[in-house]
């Protein structure tokens, strides 16, 4: 399972807007979003590229740290 840490997140509206926007990526699944945590859990295919998915989470309005 695959993390990233996310700066911003406020609400369930937030939590949703990344899980969105990580379920969009090829390779993505079983997304979990914690907003108590600032962080989201994923599966991904060992071809994942870790900048693909910090990108998905700021184009969603957020911080994503790897």
């Amino acid at each position: 399972m695959a993390r990233i840490k996310i700066e911003g997140m406020s609400c369930g509206h937030c939590v949703k807007a990344v899980a969105d926007a990580l379920n969009s990526l090829p390779g993505v699944s079983n997304v979990q979003v914690s907003l108590e945590h600032g962080q989201a859990d994923f599966d991904a295919g060992e071809d994942l590229d870790m900048a693909a998915v910090k990108k998905a989470v700021e184009n969603a309005g957020y911080k994503g740290i790897e």
